[in-house]
């Protein structure tokens, strides 16, 4: 919504989120903006490689891309089987790094998003299937940012109590917050804000934005 604001017209991925992305979509041409919807599986590696295509070919002039599809489940080393390593790998690490690679090999020039996590930081081996692969696609951005340069910038967002994790409550969101340097929780406005930020300084490449009260400064 915040991006065809800006006159961005939008090419709207999903997987099962079939209802929430024809909303928002609908949403978006209320509004006088364009939105196209691109189902895509990105655990599959081969409807991966072929979203970026199918997008330019509606869109000829793609500038930006943002990486915010995830998978999060709890796992540890010694209680995980490889199908959850494998699913969380597939869809935080290979897609990202699949859709950067046909990103750069379609578009002239642009702008590659990658959304992190706060606890990129840490080492909280409760989710250690997520949290390795959101570790790797932070290094990923990085080499991106040097390997893309001059023509693709590419920067990452590490958001951090936003969105309440599935089967949590607002209420736990606000109580875990306030356990941050900020003490509050942030808002979707603030992860849309700091996408603007890197959208219009051509002077940034390979930098992370901790969105998250302060709470990657804590152990």
């Amino acid at each position: 919504l915040m991006l065809s604001s800006l006159g961005y017209p939008i090419a709207l991925h999903y997987h099962r989120s079939d209802q929430m992305a024809r909303h928002t979509a609908s949403e978006i041409r209320k509004k006088g903006g364009l939105c196209e919807l691109f189902p895509c599986d990105l655990s599959d590696e081969e409807q991966a490689s072929s979203l970026i295509k199918n997008v330019h070919k509606r869109f000829s002039n793609l500038q930006v891309l943002i990486n915010n599809a995830s998978l999060f489940e709890e796992s540890r080393f010694l209680s995980s089987d490889l199908r959850l390593w494998n699913e969380h790998f597939a869809v935080n690490l290979r897609a990202p790094f699949i859709l950067c690679s046909a990103f750069k090999a379609v578009c002239k020039k642009g702008h590659i998003i990658n959304i992190l996590d706060t606890h990129i930081v840490k080492n909280k081996t409760s989710q250690v299937a997520y949290l390795l692969a959101k570790k790797a696609l932070a290094e990923l951005t990085k080499l991106a940012a040097v390997e893309f340069a001059p023509d693709i910038r590419v920067n990452g967002i590490a958001p951090g109590f936003i969105l309440p994790p599935k089967g949590k409550s607002n209420e736990y969101l606000q109580t875990r917050s306030q356990k941050v340097p900020l003490r509050k929780r942030g808002s979707v406005s603030n992860i849309t804000r700091c996408v603007q930020f890197f959208l219009e300084n051509d002077y940034v490449t390979g930098q992370l934005i901790f969105c998250d009260g302060g709470e990657h400064l804590i152990s």
